[in-house]
């Protein structure tokens, strides 16, 4: 029978259920073909849709009768409010980041680059290999497959000075992505109620993990330049912090990079204080106008913890990351990690080393550059010939999004939801602070769909911002 015929037997069988009372027993598979002039496999199809739909009930040996329709009533789950008691941290809501969109709204808001300049054929040839082996059916180690850990440890070998002896394969910790990596870190090295030094604005992301953690934020104030090693001293001497959160390349969201005297300098800080520098490489495959001069690269005393992932410039679907670490605190975070997800997918880990060993991918590298640099120069001139307002202190030299610092008084909320009415999905700027916001900004993300659009996004901000000043 076609599926036209399904159709017909269902809305017959369904106008007679609803005649009939609950309990009432319907006639056989056999009468129903009769009745209906339908095939066996017809009318079987017919009473499962009916069945799933919840209409009729089966009783085996007995025969199948019309369903009562139950009423929804409100459940009661207020007895969890006494087995769970208060959180116990206070988890932000959330990010405007992780926000799906209209089709036809202007994403700027995402922190995940556009498809179009991820390495999709790479991807899924790497997918595909991977799945004929045996990492498609077998356990990786504890601290990740053995290859992908020489990998990350010679990535951060190759910028390392000639007398510093580079990290091996064994200081690296494949993890399903960085920011498990964190977790990990602030729960291991950190601890529930001490102090963690931390930049500000940073990452969302790390402030979330840290508040899950139940560390104490120590914010240090950083900008264009990144922040001053004097503040971190200071910082350092007055919290009795042993451990200090940055990202000294290509900040999110300012942008920022760490010249060499400051990375030189915030190292000695850290040595000096027996404390953690705890590197995010998150933007390493995002370079622009310079290279990336990793600080890990520099330290040979085990105080650098240094995370770097391979989620965001390979594909989302790749959740893998590195964090490399020297001495007894490797120890600490792979047993955490252990802990909280014993290992990662050793498909996974096969396909991202796949990607990276490519040949081509370093041509996509090449060509990834170019078309960032594009992106961000086309949505910084829109901003600047459209939102004369808002303020860039400096292009980014890297990364993937411009931070902007709008007028005093500003609306930010307002704004927000107004452009969003209006098709453009901003991200504001309050979500990358650990304490206040110091003034109002927007995050922009140059590196999602449609580029094309970005004049066009421009000029609704601006139009909006002008409607949200000082009352």
């Amino acid at each position: 029978m076609s599926n036209d015929s399904t159709s017909r037997i269902l809305a017959a069988l369904k106008a007679r259920v609803a005649t009939e009372p609950p309990g009432a027993r319907l006639p056989s598979n056999r009468e129903l073909m009769a009745d209906y002039g339908a095939s066996p496999v017809t009318v079987q199809k017919a009473m499962r849709t009916l069945a799933t739909l919840g209409l009729i009930e089966s009783r085996p040996g007995v025969g199948t009768f019309v369903r009562a329709v139950r009423s929804a009533s409100p459940v009661d789950y207020g007895w969890q409010t006494a087995a769970l008691g208060a959180p116990h941290a206070r988890l932000p809501a959330l990010s405007t980041t992780q926000r799906g969109t209209a089709p036809d709204a202007i994403g700027l808001h995402s922190g995940y680059p556009d498809r179009d300049l991820l390495p999709e054929r790479l991807v899924r040839t790497a997918l595909t290999r991977a799945a004929r082996t045996g990492a498609a059916i077998t356990r990786s180690p504890s601290a990740g497959n053995a290859d992908l850990q020489s990998w990350f440890a010679s990535e951060l070998a190759q910028t390392a000075p000639v007398d510093i002896t580079a990290p091996s394969a064994r200081d690296v910790i494949i993890v399903p992505g960085t920011q498990s990596g964190l977790s990990s870190i602030f729960r291991a090295v950190v601890g529930p109620g001490q102090p963690l030094l931390i930049e500000s604005p940073t990452y969302w992301g790390a402030i979330v993990a840290a508040t899950q953690a139940e560390v104490t934020l120590i914010p240090v104030p950083s900008g264009p330049d990144g922040p001053d090693p004097e503040a971190i001293q200071r910082a350092f001497e007055q919290s009795g912090a042993r451990a200090f959160y940055a990202q000294p390349t290509y900040a999110n969201p300012t942008g920022a990079q760490w010249s060499p005297d400051q990375r030189r300098d915030i190292l000695e800080i850290t040595r000096a204080q027996g404390a953690f520098l705890i590197e995010d490489d998150w933007a390493h495959d995002f370079a622009i106008d310079t290279d990336p001069h990793p600080v890990a690269a520099h330290d040979a005393s085990g105080h650098v913890i240094y995370l770097r992932s391979l989620t965001k410039s390979t594909s989302p679907a790749l959740r893998v990351g590195a964090v490399i670490a020297r001495g007894p605190v490797r120890e600490r975070i792979l047993a955490d990690h252990v802990a909280e997800s014993m290992y990662v997918s050793g498909m996974l880990q096969a396909a991202a080393l796949d990607v990276v060993t490519q040949p081509s991918w370093s041509t996509h590298l090449r060509g990834l550059r170019q078309q960032l640099k594009a992106r961000r120069d086309m949505l910084a001139d829109s901003i600047e010939t459209h939102v004369p307002e808002a303020h860039i202190a400096r292009r980014p030299l890297g990364g993937l999004n411009l931070w902007l610092r709008l007028p005093d008084g500003t609306d930010l909320e307002r704004l927000v939801r107004e452009c969003e009415s209006r098709g453009v999905i901003i991200a504001p700027g309050s979500e990358w602070f650990p304490a206040e916001a110091s003034s109002p900004h927007i995050r922009l993300n140059y590196s999602g769909p449609n580029p094309e659009r970005f004049p066009e996004a421009a000029e609704i901000i601006g139009s909006v911002l002008r409607g949200c000043g000082a009352s």
